[in-house]
């Protein structure tokens, strides 16, 4: 099954719920900036055009590869976190067409990270932060590892190269997975958690669209994929998540957002979020959220690069 290329970029910071003040972390080309704002505001996004109805446009975002642990879409939920223990999050990622601005009604999104321990489902044998090293309590360090290891075990991630290749699972567990199609205004919504980070790799969040297909018993099939691609998390985010359990009993060497091999170095058009969490509580919860800017004619399933 095939499903086709796309876009990524801006898209506002959702406000936190409550009263105080709240992190966002926004992102603009190759940058990224971080402020205490009020619990009701909300960030400007990062833009590049206006459509003539006056809607920000978008422009396409970096390919990137699909990585090595990707599942067919065939769990479609809202709620993919099963029992996984971490960080609550609420993803909220918005499809438009890139050159109409126009949202994409029922294209298929999906998502799926690893757990708080770096370890994925569906890999749980081959997965895993440390190489299989049980954690001891010790928290990783605020200092970035440097160059990504080149020693990791056969079948763990190192973050490189870029094509990754496939494995097929290797045992049928598929918790912080899921497919949800966009409403008519182009959205979608994920309750997930913070995913945290493996050898050789930044915190990210894979995704894909597709488009042209349809929801059957046994998920969405047919059509083909529009852009494959990742979510990226600004580092002040991942240090401070990196202070609550049980993000803070990994002792896997931690690799910063600059150091990683794949995230593309431009922002929110390379697919960094927006987020949003009380300042000193992260461990309440976060909010991340993006415009995803797709071209619907176009095939990109994340293993040409």
């Amino acid at each position: 099954m095939t499903r086709r290329r796309a876009v990524m970029t801006g898209g506002a910071a959702v406000a936190a719920v409550g009263l105080g003040a709240a992190v966002a972390t926004t992102a603009s080309a190759g940058e990224t900036s971080a402020s205490a704002v009020s619990a009701t505001s909300s960030a400007t996004p990062s833009a590049a055009a206006s459509s003539p109805s006056g809607e920000v446009c978008y422009r396409l975002t970096s390919e990137t590869t699909e990585g090595p642990y990707y599942i067919d879409a065939d769990k479609i939920r809202k709620d993919i976190t099963e029992d996984r223990e971490g960080i609550p999050m609420t993803l909220r990622l918005k499809v438009i067409d890139s050159e109409s601005c126009k949202p994409l009604a029922k294209a298929a999104v999906d998502i799926w990270h690893c757990d708080a321990l770096g370890i994925y489902s569906g890999y749980e044998s081959s997965s895993g932060g440390g190489g299989g090293i049980p954690p001891t309590g010790i928290p990783p360090t605020d200092a970035p590892t440097g160059t990504p290891p080149t020693d990791a075990p056969t079948g763990a991630p190192t973050g490189a190269p870029p094509g990754g290749g496939h494995q097929e699972p290797t045992d049928d567990e598929r918790y912080l997975r899921g497919t949800q199609l966009t409403d008519r205004h182009g959205f979608v919504e994920f309750t997930t958690v913070f995913p945290g980070w493996y050898r050789g790799r930044c915190v990210h969040i894979h995704t894909k669209v597709h488009v042209g297909g349809k929801l059957t018993d046994a998920g969405y099939e047919g059509g083909h994929t529009c852009h494959t691609g990742q979510l990226f998390f600004a580092e002040e985010a991942v240090l401070a998540a990196a202070e609550v359990a049980p993000y803070n009993t990994s002792t896997t060497e931690r690799t910063t957002l600059d150091e990683d091999g794949i995230y593309p170095g431009n922002g929110a058009q390379g697919g960094l979020l927006n987020l949003t969490y009380r300042k000193g509580r992260i461990g309440r919860g976060v909010v991340g959220s993006l415009t995803l800017g797709v071209d619907p004619d176009a095939t990109h399933d994340g293993t040409d690069l």
